[in-house]
């Protein structure tokens, strides 16, 4: 009998149950992967990848559960960072979310990503209309003026360009670059990233509404010319031997985007087309969520410095969207009424819910008015800017 109460005992102590008590931040954040999951199946916010974020959240915050052991992969103060991730440690002594993450951290899940976004992207508006890559690069403002807010609040540079990145409004490039310049702010980032990725149609209307004038949003634009076969075939191919050549650190991410892409226009191999852009981008954002999603334990997650990134994250998106519809208004100018400023809205690269974001916008003004298309060459050149831009951080910063 004894022994049964001594097993028993043991049992309680080891439980869960006393990990929480010991620290109610894994209560805490338990109840916000439960919120998380909720608006991923309830509201569909973004749920292929929030979905497994918030169930990786879930699994990191059971006490005791051990499913990922972030001491192998971040250095503390004063260690030698050449010396981790720690493989001999993860391989001897690592689970399943240890190995899982070991792709996040090398950087292996995000262009994978990118070639599957390839594989489903159309550059077609874009090729049509070449102006409206400025759109997307004017977009990128939220990211650099982001950059200067978090250094102003006592993030490090690397920290703040991997905040700053999130007004790209492009999850897999976050995850990119907080990988590679702040990976104790992963999952702050990526949690925020994909949050207001979702909330697109909620943030953007009010500022396209605030930045332009009735008339502005009622302009018609022209339809937009045919695109050729060779076009869209040499595009993906012209466009990585210039940016790779002036950016080499956005090959990762710029190369499998436009490999991607062009398999799909190339029309000669169907078959990988279709895994890379099913399959296997299926399997890797599971990977990718899971292990990100673990990465958001009590301990790393429930700071002031998780605050600061929500609210610049927010600041970010705002930013970048606001300013593509002004540089969207400057066009408007420069050709005399022939752009409508909402398009600018697109350039930050959630594809494509932005761009049908200024459809709706526009045919809430003019019924008549169809601006998908016109909006699909920003939102694909955000994409192109997004993977620039953080070249361009990790070049300055890491």
């Amino acid at each position: 009998m004894q022994g049964f109460l001594n097993a028993v005992t043991g049992i309680a102590n080891e439980s869960g149950f006393v990990g929480i008590m010991e620290n109610p931040g894994y209560l805490i954040m338990i109840i916000v992967a439960c919120g998380l999951i909720y608006l991923a199946i309830g509201k569909q916010f973004e749920p292929l990848l929030l979905l497994p974020i918030a169930f990786g959240m879930l699994l990191a915050n059971l006490p005791f559960g051990e499913i990922i052991h972030m001491q192998y992969f971040i250095p503390p103060e004063g260690a030698d960072p050449s010396l981790y991730p720690m493989f001999n440690e993860i391989l001897h002594h690592g689970g399943l979310a240890d190995m899982l993450y070991l792709g996040v951290k090398l950087g292996i899940y995000p262009p994978l990503i990118f070639l599957g976004i390839g594989t489903m992207t159309d550059f077609g508006p874009l090729i049509s209309n070449p102006k409206s890559l400025l759109l997307g690069a004017a977009a990128q403002l939220g990211i650099f003026t982001t950059y200067i807010g978090a250094k102003l609040l006592g993030f490090t540079g690397p920290q703040a360009g991997a905040i700053g990145i999130i007004g790209g409004a492009d999850g897999p490039t976050a995850i990119f670059v907080a990988s590679k310049l702040a990976p104790e702010l992963l999952g702050a980032i990526a949690v925020a990233a994909y949050s207001y990725m979702a909330l697109v149609p909620i943030i953007q209307p009010p500022i396209m509404r605030a930045l332009t004038t009735k008339k502005e949003r009622m302009i018609v634009m022209e339809q937009l010319r045919p695109v050729s076969k060779l076009e869209k075939i040499m595009f993906p191919i012209i466009c990585t031997i210039i940016i790779c050549l002036i950016l080499p650190t956005a090959v990762p991410l710029v190369g499998m985007l436009m490999l991607g892409n062009l398999m799909k226009e190339s029309g000669v191999v169907d078959r990988i087309n279709k895994t890379a852009g099913n399959e296997l981008m299926n399997i890797i954002t599971i990977f990718l969520g899971v292990s990100v999603g673990c990465t958001t334990n009590a301990e790393t997650f429930l700071n002031k410095n998780t605050l600061f990134i929500v609210a610049l994250g927010l600041i970010a998106f705002c930013f970048g969207t606001a300013g593509g519809v002004l540089f969207g208004k400057i066009m408007c100018w420069a050709t005399h009424g022939k752009v409508n400023p909402l398009i600018g809205s697109a350039g930050v690269s959630a594809v494509p819910m932005a761009a049908r974001v200024s459809q709706k916008v526009g045919q809430q003004e003019n019924p008549q008015n169809f601006l998908l298309m016109h909006a699909m060459g920003p939102n694909v050149a955000g994409v192109i800017g997004s993977a620039v831009a953080a070249g361009i951080l990790i070049n300055m910063l890491k």
